[in-house]
């Protein structure tokens, strides 16, 4: 058995170290909001945070998690109360959503080092997230909100 802290929560599973972190959290834990994409780490649709840093889950071994703290888009906020899930609601960014978990916590990670960021910055952090409906106009927007709110308000969790 393996004890991994998923979403402040400390887990075991006996899966093979062997397996990306993606499958473990969709197929061994029942955690299915972080997508698939490609499985090579370029789409950026598994975006999870070990230790606080936005990783590519597909490309992470179970075994590297030893000690490690993961949060998926299910512990970003149990009631879409998140600056940036409100952010996203307002400005109506998903169309398909199939990317915007990944999307979500990209943006999550750069918030918490730059509360206000610019464009280029946004466009760095998200460089990788790749979304095929095309919203990117509206997830740099939804950013922005989101760094007003909070500057408005309390910082996330």
């Amino acid at each position: 058995m393996i004890k991994l802290t998923v979403n402040s929560r400390i887990l075991e599973t006996d899966a093979d170290p062997h397996t990306p972190l993606l499958w473990v959290l969709r197929d061994h834990l029942g955690l299915t909001g972080t997508k698939f994409g490609c499985g090579k780490a370029l789409c950026g649709a598994c975006t999870v945070h070990i230790d606080g840093a936005p990783v590519r889950s597909c490309s992470v071994p179970l075994a590297a998690l030893d000690g490690k703290s993961v949060t998926t888009i299910e512990g970003l906020s149990p009631d879409r109360s998140h600056v940036l899930q409100k952010a996203w609601i307002e400005f109506d960014v998903p169309q398909c959503g199939y990317c915007q978990s990944g999307q979500l916590m990209s943006a999550a990670a750069l918030l918490r080092t730059n509360p206000h960021p610019s464009d280029a910055d946004i466009d760095a952090a998200m460089a990788g997230n790749i979304c095929r409906c095309g919203t990117y106009p509206r997830i740099r927007a939804a950013i922005h909100r989101a760094a007003e709110l909070l500057a408005a308000g309390p910082a996330p969790a």
